[in-house]
């Protein structure tokens, strides 16, 4: 397992990240039926291995609004429960990887999520771990190795929702088994895109040529 410190959001990251399988996309890939957006991930992961350059990514105004409000988020989480939260890149272990908003101590995680405040409180009303995050939050233990991850999900000016997942081995396991059955696609799609029509060398090694 390896960390790295690059800032979230950075060029470093997306570089670090490309063309490996990550939680916030674990969900994608225990989609039923192979389904449509577990196809376009595996291209686009496809796409960053043979050009070795990350994909460009695009960001909504409820995402820069979630990124804002993550270190006031934090900070809550820090002065209610009396810890420092640790702040972190990126999570690199073998063949998948993750990005947790804290690590807590040796053995625990912190992952933030920030919603409109109608939405939040019929996620208060539901007062269950949400089911949207297990994937996420299961795959970021298991790639971390940890044991449970704190759920926070924050509005301002809303009493925090905070749910504690502990590990499930058993969706751990079947977890692993798809992300091993899914590189192995990934590996199969790359090998045929980099020999169609008979062009054997990989992209990003003809472009390096050319420059020469």
């Amino acid at each position: 397992m390896e960390i790295f410190d690059f800032p979230q959001n950075s060029p470093e990251w997306h570089s670090i990240r490309a063309g490996l399988v990550t939680a916030s996309c674990f969900s994608q890939i225990l989609a039923k039926g192979q389904g449509k957006t577990r196809a376009a991930y595996l291209r686009r992961l496809a796409a960053e291995i043979i050009t070795g350059e990350p994909m460009e990514n695009f960001t909504t105004p409820a995402m820069e609004r979630g990124h804002a409000l993550e270190g006031e988020a934090r900070n809550l989480y820090a002065f209610m429960h009396d810890v420092e939260p640790v702040q972190v890149g990126f999570i690199r272990n073998g063949r998948k990887g993750c990005s947790p908003d804290s690590l807590l101590d040796e053995t625990a995680l912190l992952e933030i999520k920030t919603q409109r405040g109608d939405l939040l409180i019929e996620t208060m009303l539901k007062d269950e771990f949400p089911k949207c995050h297990e994937a996420q939050v299961q795959g970021q233990l298991w790639v971390a190795e940890r044991e449970w991850c704190d759920l926070l999900v924050y509005a301002p000016g809303f009493p925090p929702f905070i749910k504690r997942q502990h590990r499930n081995e058993k969706f751990i396991s079947e977890l692993s088994a798809a992300v091993a059955a899914f590189n192995a696609e990934l590996d199969d799609l790359v090998e045929r895109i980099r020999s169609y029509g008979g062009m054997e060398a990989p992209v990003s090694d003809l472009k390096a040529a050319a420059g020469a």
